[in-house]
């Protein structure tokens, strides 16, 4: 007979003091540590304890006593539910305060290297509308908050379509989203004009758990030159399908002419990934175009391109001061992505060579430097660790100065060691996660001197930051 498990307790007059890691805030009772959700600094509350550990509990409010002075409303109506910006009720400049703090946190604990005194952290040009790309799901069951459930009336189904985003903990569910404050509001017209279209046709959404329906995922994309892309997921298995499918496309093509770039594929697989899928274009042009200072950008359904446009300028300008180029320098830049920063450094430079694991954005970035009449560059596909070698700095030649933009995994040992034998003058490292960034930091410590930190805002109500760092030979 199974042991019963003790009820988790409840935590009464409990005081919120401070932000913490992933979004959460942090509060101690009895000498234990407790991180809460959806709550700022201030905050008095009583708690349900969710999840116990011997160093440390998950709790979430059941109850207000007193609401921080510092608290702001948020702007979002699904704000606490979809989870996407965790930090809406916290204002702007206290989320800035906390990601510096972030940032110091864990080039200080972790990389445990000397540390110059950080600038301050560059926030977002726009705290609003700021991304120009989002992903919605599609299932044939939407997730109901307890509250909503009680207010359902009786005899009413559970398996009711929506589209939105998946809910933490319940991957074939998601929660309808009516707007998101993210992107410009027409992404909202689309994705609700394509939720009505497919309900009044009777076409079945997606389930992830049987892995049937036709409407599957969708992906829209802005750009600053003002044209839209949007791609639709589909999932074929009955007869028919396939005139379904094109009969919302045509759908969607008569009732937003602002799209100028229409896709669709039918996806097969067990995920929603679609890079190794052949796309079919419906309407307009293959892609879209950013633009940056005088150069333009190239961006396809399966290119890569930082989604806060405007703020990627300011992440890059920091790179490419930090760079410091007279115009003699042979560059290298890793993980270079559709060669945004390569393109971008280039006419500084007497020759820049980037790198990158997936060949499409190779493939892009060759094309944007064509595109800009850029003949400066090189590109080549491949793992990191597998190009960057010391036969391909014999071939290439020593890097001046090496710019790197690893994924949130940060650099391979292998790739540090080549870098520390390529001996370049400065490195600029780009990261997206400051903790795997103070790892590799101390990993190059020996040589390298950290001489200049900027930390800046990409995800405006979310705890993500970018972080840049000049290291200088010793």
């Amino acid at each position: 007979m199974s042991r019963k498990r003790k009820p988790l307790p409840i935590l009464e007059n409990v005081t919120i003091e401070a932000v913490a890691a992933e979004g959460k805030c942090v509060a101690h009772v009895d000498d234990k540590v407790v991180f809460i959700p959806f709550v700022v600094p201030g905050d008095v509350v009583d708690l349900q304890v969710r999840k116990k550990k011997r160093s440390y509990c998950e709790a979430t409010v059941i109850r207000f006593l007193k609401k921080s002075t510092i608290r702001v409303e948020p702007m979002c109506e699904h704000f606490g539910i979809c989870g996407g910006c965790k930090w809406q009720n916290l204002p702007y400049n206290e989320q800035l305060k906390a990601k510096h703090q972030q940032v110091y946190d864990q080039l200080s604990r972790i990389g445990k290297v000397e540390l110059p005194e950080f600038r301050p952290i560059m926030g977002s040009v726009h705290t609003k509308e700021y991304r120009n790309k989002l992903e919605f799901g599609c299932a044939n069951k939407r997730w109901f908050t307890e509250e909503e459930l009680k207010a359902l009336p009786e005899g009413v189904g559970l398996s009711e379509g929506a589209i939105g985003f998946h809910i933490t903990g319940a991957f074939d569910k998601i929660y309808p989203i009516k707007k998101c404050w993210l992107m410009d509001n027409l992404c909202n017209e689309i994705r609700n004009d394509i939720y009505d279209y497919a309900r009044n046709i009777g076409m079945k959404f997606y389930d992830n758990r049987a892995q049937h329906g036709l409407l599957r995922d969708i992906m829209v994309r802005n750009s600053n030159t003002g044209e839209w892309m949007v791609l639709i997921q589909f999932h074929y298995d009955e007869e028919g399908d396939d005139k379904r499918a094109e009969a919302l496309m045509q759908h969607i093509a008569d009732r937003f002419p602002q799209i100028t770039s229409l896709f669709y594929v039918d996806n097969q697989k067990g995920n929603d990934t679609f890079n190794d899928l052949e796309l079919t274009l419906f309407k307009g042009n293959d892609h879209i175009f950013e633009t940056m200072e005088e150069l333009k950008f190239k961006v396809g359904p399966k290119s890569f391109y930082q989604t806060n446009t405007e703020q990627a300028y300011h992440l890059y300008a920091v790179a490419r001061e930090f760079a410091n180029l007279s115009g003699n320098e042979l560059v290298y830049d890793l993980y270079t992505g559709t060669g945004t920063i390569a393109n971008f450094v280039a006419k500084k430079a007497k020759k820049v060579i980037g790198i990158e694991y997936v060949p499409e954005a190779i493939e892009d970035a060759k094309v944007n430097s064509e595109v800009n009449k850029i003949n400066n560059t090189l590109f080549y596909a491949g793992d990191m660790k597998d190009i960057l070698t010391e036969d391909f700095i014999h071939e290439h030649g020593r890097p001046d100065v090496i710019i790197t933009d690893p994924p949130r995994a940060g650099m391979h040992q292998d790739v540090i060691n080549v870098i520390l034998g390529a001996s370049p003058k400065r490195i600029v490292y780009v990261s997206c996660n400051p903790a795997t960034q103070a790892r590799d930091l101390a990993l190059l410590d020996a040589d390298y001197k950290v001489t200049t930190v900027q930390p800046v805002d990409m995800f405006p109500h979310t705890p993500h930051v970018e972080n840049v760092v000049l290291l200088e030979k010793r």
